[in-house]
């Protein structure tokens, strides 16, 4: 049996883990936490669904990770950690695991959480009708037991060296079978979980509040009583209201307001180096983009440098059309894919377009980096004789709309767990969100390989020629990735911004003083 508890799979992927977060965003108080207070916490978009297996969006997943917990968290060193197991361990093969639940969990309605409940909230995630983005993001799983009421153990289909991250997913929350089994659909507007806090009022597009939950597994956190999700539309005011002292936290702030915010009286900005990226999907299945020509001839055509600058404000580092860079580990630099207008007509011509083509370009307008990418690509594609034309909607609208049916349209997505976990999420022909339809067999066995090597080396090769695939069939035009930016009154403590974005901690942070005094 290979003894994989937390210290041993920290010791595992050590050496192969090549994280760059920056000094300021690690920087924690030392101070012992003070209880109390009401945490207010400044988000750009509505909280649409509570039900943590169907989040999509950065405001749903912290509304879930305050009601809810996983098996395992990441730190931000995107190290798995304990949440509701205690430790782990797999066969040899690593095709078994098996998880130690903690003494007397429970959920927010004060019934017991046991592995049947974790049974029945990965059979949930893994149920095709009910299509969570999960499904593919959890590992090979093949089957789930409860061997008793606090031993799980999970079978799965392949070798994956992954797991005890890969189930610290954000939608891996576990939930109550008894929920599963009655009103499944209920949690889209309400909650039970074993979360650090529960639900007190659920206003999606205005306020969503929370309270401390008395019965969290930890009884020292959360520290705060209380905490808010206030909807700010208006990234401007969201900004305002946290110079104003109204506002704690700025979760994600764009490089401009980050810039204004840097030196300003009792605010700390934050900052972390990350694989979070925008980019440009490409219908793979239809015309013109179902030609790797035209795809690598729009490639042809940025200039990463001015693109990195103009979308990040010197923010970020260029990208070259792999979802990986050095944030990841078992990362290794292909060569820099750069402008060349010349090849991009020839390869154009050779298509059949030898005057160009006109397309249009699909953004949604949240985050608004999405329309500057669209734009800068609009105007560096112009030199080609391709002409874009870029249509902004809203972000309902989008996923409504667009997303995963588009032909053309811009992305944006945070950082991964694991490599593997971005390639399922996006690129393999079984992603849970596969909006390229690329469906490249040589790719999806590629990344089938890398999850059943432990050696860092080898898997470093084997992701290497994955993304040698995908920098020649360009499925997807990736030319930048962003650092990610956030901010805080100094009064918050506690705090780190995480590389993947998505994920908050906020169990963890606390209020001094100094902070204002808020009526609940």
């Amino acid at each position: 049996m290979l003894r994989l508890n937390r210290r041993t799979f920290l010791l595992s992927t050590a050496a192969a883990t090549a994280l760059s977060v920056y000094a300021p965003a690690m920087a924690l108080a030392q101070a012992t936490p003070e209880k109390g207070g009401t945490l207010r916490v400044a988000i750009d978009q509505a909280v649409s669904v509570l039900h943590p297996l169907l989040s999509r969006v950065n405001p749903e997943y912290l509304a879930a990770e305050l009601l809810y917990s996983s098996l395992t968290r990441l730190t931000v060193g995107m190290q798995a950690e304990p949440d509701l197991a205690t430790e782990w361990n797999a066969n040899d093969t690593l095709t078994e695991w098996t998880f130690k639940l903690r003494d007397g969990l429970k959920f927010h309605d004060g019934s017991d959480c046991t592995s049947a409940d974790v049974v029945a909230s990965f059979e949930a995630i893994l149920d095709p009708k009910f299509a969570s983005p999960g499904k593919n993001n959890v590992g090979p799983i093949e089957k789930v037991e409860a061997v008793d009421p606090q031993t799980v153990k999970f079978t799965l289909s392949t070798p994956y060296a992954d797991f005890p991250a890969a189930v610290a997913y954000n939608n891996a929350r576990i939930i109550p079978a008894s929920v599963i089994a009655g009103n499944f659909e209920s949690l889209r507007s309400a909650a039970n979980g074993t979360g650090p806090f529960k639900l007190v009022s659920y206003e999606p597009d205005r306020l969503v509040v929370f309270e401390r939950n008395p019965d969290y597994y930890d009884p020292a956190r959360p520290y705060v009583d209380r905490v808010e999700l206030k909807v700010f539309p208006d990234l401007g005011a969201q900004v305002s209201s946290l110079m104003a002292g109204d506002i704690d936290l700025v979760a994600t702030v764009e490089p401009n307001d980050f810039m204004r915010l840097e030196g300003a009286d009792g605010v700390d900005t934050l900052r972390a180096a990350s694989g979070q990226f925008c980019n440009v999907n490409f219908g793979t299945d239809i015309a013109p983009f179902n030609d790797a020509r035209v795809r690598r001839a729009l490639a042809l055509t940025i200039d990463r440098e001015a693109m990195v600058d103009f979308m990040t404000e010197g923010f970020g580092i260029k990208g070259n059309d792999t979802p990986l860079n050095k944030s990841y580990p078992f990362f290794k630099a292909l060569p820099q894919r750069e402008a060349d207008i010349a090849e991009a007509r020839r390869l154009l011509a050779e298509a059949g377009f030898p005057d160009g083509f006109e397309a249009e370009l699909i953004a949604s307008d949240r985050p608004a980096i999405r329309t500057q990418l669209a734009i800068a690509l609009r105007e560096m594609a112009k030199e080609a004789g391709i002409t874009i034309n870029v249509r902004t909607m809203p972000h309902a609208t989008y996923l409504d709309q667009v997303w995963t049916k588009g032909a053309f349209y811009i992305g944006f997505y945070n950082m991964q767990p694991t490599p593997d976990g971005i390639f399922k999420l996006l690129f393999t022909s079984d992603a849970a969100w596969n909006e390229t339809r690329w469906n490249n067999k040589a790719f999806d066995a590629l990344i089938e390989e890398a999850r059943g090597i432990l050696d860092p080396v080898k898997r470093t090769e084997v992701y290497t020629k994955a993304q040698e695939l995908m920098h020649e069939d360009v499925p997807s035009l990736i030319p930048s990735f962003f650092d990610v930016l956030g901010a805080k009154r100094a009064w918050m403590h506690d705090y780190a911004i995480h590389p993947r974005a998505s994920m908050f901690r906020l169990d963890f942070a606390w209020l001094d003083a100094n902070s204002p005094t808020r009526a609940a």
